[in-house]
């Protein structure tokens, strides 16, 4: 018998700011899953993208954003912010 339940995926937000190679500076919303900081992403996941929510960026605001993780030069996570 198979079992009808869902694994449902762990959302935990974290509000930073991204500087991308082209100079772009995005802000937005991270989820961090089951890691404990945002440089676990970078240092643990196989993922080659990242996903921001709630972006705002010198050009545009978006709700999603994917972003290459080989085009980031640096990402701050906002410590105080609420997300």
């Amino acid at each position: 018998m198979q079992s009808s339940a869902k694994k449902t995926a762990k959302i935990t937000e974290s509000l930073v700011s991204v500087k991308t190679v082209d100079g772009s500076l995005l802000r937005g919303k991270i989820n961090l899953g089951d890691e404990k900081r945002v440089s676990d992403i970078f240092t643990k996941s196989i993922n080659t993208f990242i996903v921001l929510t709630n972006v705002s960026s010198q050009s545009a605001e978006s709700k999603v954003m994917i972003v290459n993780k080989n085009h980031i030069v640096w990402i701050e996570p906002e410590e105080n912010a609420a997300a």
